[in-house]
């Protein structure tokens, strides 16, 4: 499934950009900054509970041609200090890996709505100290959870408001 295909679709065109508008954690927003190109959009996301409480963070999804056999390309616009997301955005989320040796991975059956939860996800639940993508930042979070607090509140006011 290609979004956004044929002549300037509207969003609520594509029935699964529908969908995923429809069924947002309360913690997302999605912006789709040219309606005409439903496969780029923007996601922000406002955690409520947790270390990251109060920041808003900035993802960019692209929706590649070979969607829905291939995951979309994400990447988090926000610096942030986060044990699976690296100060240059990259995310390590298994659901947007093409072949995972958990079987967690992507699948034709995977939807944008799970991207989002998923990386809505990532705050609260999905947010792993054991899997690390940022080392650094899982150790510090292992040596001192204190200053890894006030580590990710700095990051919060600098970057994320």
């Amino acid at each position: 499934m290609v979004l956004g295909a044929g002549p300037a679709s509207p969003v609520s065109g594509c029935p699964e950009v529908a969908e995923l508008e429809a069924n947002l954690p309360c913690t997302c927003k999605v912006h789709f900054p040219d309606p005409n190109k439903l496969h780029c959009f923007q996601l922000t996301v406002t955690p409520d509970e947790g270390y990251y409480q109060g920041g808003k963070f900035q993802f960019e999804t692209e929706v590649p041609d070979a969607y829905n056999m291939v995951p979309p390309k994400v990447k988090c616009l926000t610096r942030i200090w986060h044990p699976n997301i690296t100060e240059t955005g990259e995310i390590c989320l298994s659901l947007l890996r093409e072949h995972s040796i958990d079987g967690t991975g992507w699948a034709p059956t995977r939807t944008l709505k799970d991207v989002v939860w998923g990386l809505n996800s990532l705050f609260t639940d999905l947010l792993n100290f054991d899997d690390p993508l940022n080392i650094e930042a899982a150790e510090h979070h292992l040596r001192d959870k204190e200053d890894f607090r006030s580590k990710v509140e700095d990051y919060i006011k600098r970057f994320a408001r």
